[in-house]
């Protein structure tokens, strides 16, 4: 339906933070565990929040940023669209850049995460670019079209390819044994499996 599209419905922006902070935070951890695992000298397994827990805090803060954002943006517009994502990607990228402490990767790297999480918005949120509802949609007609294809009559099957080569509808031995005869001269008996 048409109409169903055209209302918005609020989301809840401090759970968006929260699950997706918690979502990059487990990424950073993975990240500063790999970085930790990598290290030349022995250092502890507590160096993951010593040595690399800025990683941890940066994807984090940044995670809870943009679910924050994307949230939040789409119930004042009170619309879901690439903006929201575009605006949330600028941020969370702002955010990483501000471990650099240099203004000038601060807006490159938040314009670049912007523009990248507009774009794959805009492409329909995969990596191949289509839209769900048009897939949805596609997938049910090619099931269809596979039902239809599948469940023939068998009489529509023997009329289209022929008998033989495992297709052996009813009468098959009696007018292969005719053909036979006719063609080679050869009478064909069949062969009883029960003894008498």
């Amino acid at each position: 339906m048409a109409g169903d599209h055209d209302t918005y419905h609020s989301k809840d922006a401090i759970k968006a933070a929260i699950s997706s902070s918690a979502a990059l935070g487990g990424a950073g951890f993975f990240i500063a565990a790999v970085h930790n695992a990598l290290q030349k000298q022995n250092v502890g397994a507590m160096s993951v929040f010593t040595r690399s827990g800025g990683i941890i805090a940066v994807m984090a803060i940044g995670g809870g940023a943009y679910g924050f954002t994307k949230s939040a943006m789409a119930n004042l517009r009170e619309k879901d669209d690439p903006w929201n994502t575009a605006t949330a990607g600028f941020i969370a990228g702002s955010i990483l850049g501000m471990t650099t402490r240099r203004m000038p990767v601060v807006l490159g790297l938040g314009a670049a995460f912007g523009a990248w999480q507009g774009v794959f918005e805009v492409t329909g949120g995969r990596l191949r670019g289509w839209n769900t509802a048009e897939v949805e949609e596609a997938d049910f007609e090619g099931k269809i079209a596979q039902r239809a294809a599948k469940r023939r009559p068998i009489e529509e099957t023997i009329a289209e390819l022929g008998e033989g080569r495992g297709i052996r509808p009813p009468g098959y031995e009696e007018r292969r044994r005719e053909r036979l005869k006719e063609k080679y001269g050869v009478e064909i008996n069949p062969v009883k499996a029960t003894v008498e």
